[in-house]
């Protein structure tokens, strides 16, 4: 069944263009005006645009941390993705200090494989460093994955300064590329130690122990390392002002770096926490933490300007009833949101509706720009001939209020409940079949298939 999208407009990160789109099978086969109708199962989406299917290159499904499994693993967590028009997820494999990355891979592949809705890939997370780590590396990128992860905070997580630029050497002559998380994690677990002996406990104090400058801290120490190492990095879920600085900073000095944020920080603020509802504010608990409002002017202004160039989610969801295990202490609550099935709507409604960032950027951020960083572009990332048809038909016109318990994550809630969106995802096609339609999922089986990457073209 041939399928055409009729009177749309096409939108890339270079602009706006009417045109039709036709479909055959799984892929692309024409792009423009006035194609013809004969045959095909035409789909009229006049006055409704057509975004490149979104890609969150920054999510974590059925993942075990803080004593607990996240609420969300690949089946719910990828429903959730195709219902907010993500088509493509790429998740962290996480072996353990000690573990193979193969045995690492194997296991996530146990975890997505035949269960996915959306099509998926993975990150390698990077916990341990020695030669026998390191000899693994080329069978990773022979098995797709060619993006990996550290840590510059989590003790059972961190790998110390001096492995982090042996492995940065080690990825830059494989042409591979690594994201990290930046937070200064001695100084922060003296403040939370300060915070106990206080007697301080309640999900108010997770902020206070975790300041922006920490972060930025941190990003100036890797990319100091990384100018030793002679390689990109990417900064995953920036926060804040001074953080993108010392991003621009080491840009100036000739450095590639590439920067993430998420719909958490350009929409929400601080206030969130301090809340004397427990279940109220213990929801709001990640890391980094949701920032002062002031800093959604910065992060609005950087996604404007090109200096952030992709907006993930770091979906990683709890129940509240997972939430309430650290009622009494705030560093025992599981850290994370759901995020994959609100960030479309989130980023037009609160971005494009509001002027602080045009429909390209919007295209850019979402699809092109992680397609291409993570090695999947052109085959993702845009509506072009030979591309596979993942299609998201935004319709301005169909606002509506996010509501928790009409999502389809397992977690239960949505940090935005209550917002009112300026339009919304009217379908969403997976390499040409139709997955979701006005919030509603139509398969009943999953559909998804492992990508495995390429290298960096951004």
């Amino acid at each position: 069944m041939r399928t055409l999208l009729k009177g749309g407009g096409v939108v890339s990160g270079r602009g706006v263009r009417r045109a039709d789109v036709l479909i055959d099978g799984e892929k692309i086969v024409q792009v423009g005006r006035g194609l013809s109708a004969a045959g095909e199962n035409v789909v009229d989406v006049s006055g409704m645009l057509l975004f490149p299917g979104f890609i969150d290159a920054h999510t974590h499904f059925d993942l075990d941390v803080a004593n607990t499994t996240t609420a969300d693993d690949f089946t719910s967590g990828s429903r959730a993705a195709i219902r907010g028009g993500t088509t493509t997820v790429i998740d962290f494999a996480c072996p353990n200090k000690g573990e193979s990355l193969q045995y690492g891979l194997d296991l996530w592949h146990k975890k997505a494989d035949g269960r996915a809705f959306c099509d998926y890939g993975f990150h390698m997370t990077i916990d341990d460093w020695n030669p026998s780590v390191e000899a693994e590396l080329p069978a990773m990128f022979a098995q797709g994955i060619s993006s990996f992860k550290m840590y510059l905070t989590y003790p059972a997580m961190m790998i110390g300064d001096g492995a982090i630029y042996s492995a940065l050497k080690a990825l830059r002559r494989l042409g591979g590329i690594c994201g990290f998380h930046c937070e200064n994690a001695g100084v922060i677990d003296a403040m939370i130690a300060e915070k106990k002996a206080l007697g301080e406990l309640s999900p108010a104090s997770h902020p206070q122990t975790r300041p922006p400058y920490l972060e930025a801290e941190a990003v100036s120490r890797l990319l100091r390392i990384a100018q030793a190492a002679d390689s990109p990095v990417i900064i995953v879920h920036l926060t804040n002002r001074q953080a993108l600085e010392e991003a621009e900073a080491a840009r100036k000095r000739g450095q590639k770096v590439y920067v993430e944020t998420c719909p958490q920080y350009l929409v929400l603020d601080d206030s969130v926490y301090f809340n004397e509802n427990f279940s109220a504010a213990a929801r709001y608990v990640c890391a980094p933490p949701i920032r002062a409002k002031e800093e959604q002017t910065y992060l609005w202004r950087g996604l404007k300007r090109g200096l952030i160039q992709t907006v993930s989610t770091d979906h990683c969801a709890f129940t509240l009833e997972q939430k309430d295990v650290g009622r009494g202490d705030f560093t025992k609550i599981p850290g994370g949101l759901p995020g994959v099935e609100a960030r479309g709507e989130l980023l037009y409604s609160f971005g494009v509706e509001k002027k602080k960032i045009a429909l390209p950027t919007m295209c850019q951020v979402l699809s092109e720009n992680p397609a291409k960083l993570y090695g999947l572009y052109p085959r993702k990332g845009a509506i072009r001939v030979g591309s596979d048809a993942d299609i998201v038909v935004y319709d301005p016109g169909a606002s509506h209020v996010i509501r928790g318990e009409d999502s389809v994550s397992a977690a239960g809630y949505s940090p935005y409940e209550g917002v009112v969106t300026s339009g919304g995802i009217a379908q969403v096609y997976l390499r040409g079949r139709l997955m979701a339609e006005l919030g509603r999922i139509l398969v009943a089986e999953p559909h998804g298939k492992y990508m495995a990457r390429g290298k960096n073209s951004l």
